[in-house]
């Protein structure tokens, strides 16, 4: 099972953001690359969730399109 992805670190220059193992910097496990992966944030700035399809909003609530209907 994954991680959860976390939407607003407090320091994500200190880790890498490329796999689900969240490695520190100065020492990549995976093999991903000879750099760090940057935090969605430090690319786009704090707001980076709220444009895109990044598929992490909620699934919508059934329980209303029920209610409508009846």
């Amino acid at each position: 099972m994954s991680k959860k992805f976390p939407l607003q670190p407090k320091h994500p220059e200190r880790i890498c953001w490329g796999c689900d193992r969240y490695c520190p910097a100065g020492s990549l496990a995976c093999g991903n690359g000879s750099e760090r992966t940057m935090h969605p944030l430090e690319m786009l700035g704090e707001d980076w969730y709220l444009f895109g399809d990044w598929g992490i909003e909620p699934p919508p609530d059934k329980t209303s399109a029920t209610d409508e209907a009846d």
